[in-house]
């Protein structure tokens, strides 16, 4: 099979945006707006998430889920939605994503029980799935495809800022005005990124297909069984570590979900209007380079979920304090995602996502030197090379998938990259947890990172810390393989089939 580029192209000269640079602006701008507060309140929920613990008098396992529970329902529904948004239209499906997900922001403001407000945010996290999968679609069918990169790099970095100012912003108004707040705030930023949307995707262009065939066409087996497959998955994945890894419970999700997987591409393959055409990964060339994103988020993981613990509870730093140095990691991806796509107009994408692997590793690797005992310089330098790593690899990785595909199935092909994110990162989450825990119970702890919270003693510590540092060792030798498959992908080429 040979990947189609050219449909690409004529979609492109065609479409009022692309022709237009103010126009391609304007949609840049309405995307923008939507995605730092999609990614800020999000990021802004984990600094709530004590008070709220406190408030409705829930464990630490329990209240987790609030942001567990955004997240795999969102992974669930990016498939079906993307999809949809190739049917209907991207400006309908991002819209009507952005005024369910305010609605639920207000639900979540308004709850008096645990219960209500877990279900507003798992409810958040499905229609948030229209924003998040077309975002990235919308940036690149506004942009031709040699502005295409710098584009991407300026979504990343967008992306970067919502995550660094989440912590902060989330952390002002739940400490002045209570955690209720953090989703009340989200209505009127949210009404302004509907307005400027409307405004600025005026006129896209509709999809080739009439009003009689969008529902016929719309693959709703595929839909429940790829939304079967990622939520009987990751909900295995992301409880392995409490009930281990040979739980009935958790061995029933995985069989149940490769059993829904075969089952899906069986039925993707003899639709007539399939979800997604599967033959695309018949193509070695697009399956490197979702294969290598996987990896790239699989090992981040680590980062992002463990060095909280570290930074609280191994080093005796206060909430807001290790929230600046994480910052450390959202400023370098904010930075080097805009310089990385502008070098890859120049430069091409395959050096950098080399660059970006192996900038990643070495952050991997300093991670794993960290112990009970290390500077904050040490723990900056590692944060700062990670965000950096990321924010190199992103944006060509992202660019390089897309420009494969025709401007008709971008939905479908950004809802998979984000999916591929999702999935890395519950993945690498799953992945670290159970060798902490492996680590804890050996030095004869709880095997939990329970066991890290709280006022804890010196040996708690140690075994946390060797436990940690053999994660990210586990992820530098995973970003190792990635490096090797960036070296294959490009010897194999993008004509490859």
């Amino acid at each position: 099979m040979m990947v189609s580029m050219a449909a690409d192209e004529p979609r492109q000269k065609n479409s009022p945006i692309g022709a237009d640079g103010f126009r391609k602006w304007q949609a840049f701008s309405a995307v923008a707006i939507g995605m730092f507060l999609a990614v800020a309140e999000q990021t802004g929920v984990a600094i709530a998430l004590p008070e709220i613990a406190d408030d409705f008098e829930v464990n630490i396992p329990a209240v987790q889920w609030i942001t567990l529970g955004y997240v795999l329902s969102a992974s669930a529904a990016f498939m079906p939605v993307g999809r949809l948004s190739d049917i209907v239209g991207r400006p309908k499906v991002y819209t009507m994503g952005f005024v369910g997900f305010i609605a639920m922001a207000v639900v979540a403001g308004l709850s008096q029980a645990f219960w209500m407000l877990l279900a507003a945010k798992v409810a958040q996290g499905l229609v948030s799935a229209g924003i998040q999968a077309n975002a990235m679609a919308i940036v690149t069918e506004a942009f031709p495809k040699k502005e295409r990169g710098r584009a991407i790099g300026l979504y990343t970095t967008v992306v970067g800022v919502g995550a660094t100012a989440g912590p902060f912003l989330g952390g002002l108004l739940v400490s002045g005005l209570g955690w209720r707040w953090l989703f009340y705030a989200s209505a009127p930023l949210g009404l302004l990124a509907i307005i400027s949307a409307v405004w600025a995707l005026r006129g896209w262009p509709a999809p080739q297909v009439t009003p009689g065939e969008k529902l016929g066409r719309f693959d709703w087996v595929g839909a429940v069984a790829s939304s079967g497959t990622l939520a009987s998955l990751l909900l295995a994945l992301s409880n392995s570590y409490r009930f281990g890894w040979g739980s009935g419970l958790i061995v029933a999700g995985l069989a149940g979900a490769g059993a829904l997987f075969v089952f899906f591409v069986w039925w993707e393959l003899h639709s007539p209007h399939p979800m997604i055409d599967v033959r695309y990964f018949a193509s070695r060339y697009f399956s490197l380079g979702v294969a290598t994103r996987f990896l790239m988020f699989l090992a981040s993981a680590p980062r992002v979920i463990l060095m909280p613990f570290y930074l609280i509870q191994v080093l005796g730093y206060e909430a807001h304090i290790a929230g600046l140095i994480s910052a450390a990691a959202s400023v370098s991806m904010a930075v080097f995602g805009v310089m990385s796509g502008v070098l890859s107009e120049r430069l091409g994408p395959r050096w950098l996502m080399l660059a970006g692997m192996a900038i990643a590793a070495s952050a991997m690797f300093t991670f794993s030197t960290l112990d009970v005992g290390s500077s904050p310089v040490h723990a900056v330098i590692a944060l700062s090379l990670s965000g950096a790593g990321m924010g190199t690899f992103y944006s060509p990785n992202t660019s390089d998938i897309l420009s494969t595909r025709s401007g008709d199935t971008y939905g479908i092909t950004a809802a998979l990259l984000n999916l591929t994110r999702t999935t890395g990162n519950v993945t690498g989450i799953a992945v670290s947890t159970t060798v902490i825990a492996v680590y804890m119970a050996a030095a004869g702890y709880e095997p939990s990172l329970s066991a890290i919270t709280g006022s804890v003693g010196e040996g708690v510590k140690g075994a946390f810390v060797d436990g940690l540092s053999m994660a990210f060792l586990v992820s530098t030798s995973l970003l190792g393989l990635g490096l090797v498959l960036s070296v294959v992908q490009g010897r194999v080429g993008r004509g490859d089939s």
